[in-house]
């Protein structure tokens, strides 16, 4: 499955739970709590700081 930018951090999760260390790698510490299960992995890297293309890269890895 390629991830993207509008997909939830819960979606990617039950796709791949390998994902959930990738995203707290990139410091989504709380990759487990309610809200971040319906976020966009772009409202996600906004939030935090980061560069979403940098964050799906790895996750397509």
């Amino acid at each position: 499955m390629k991830v993207t930018k509008d997909m939830t951090i819960g979606d990617v999760i039950r796709a791949n739970p390998q994902a959930a260390r990738i995203l707290m790698s990139f410091g989504m510490g709380c990759v487990g709590c309610p809200s971040s299960q319906a976020e966009t992995i772009e409202e996600a890297s906004m939030v935090h700081g980061m560069d979403v293309e940098q964050l799906l890269q790895a996750l397509n890895q």
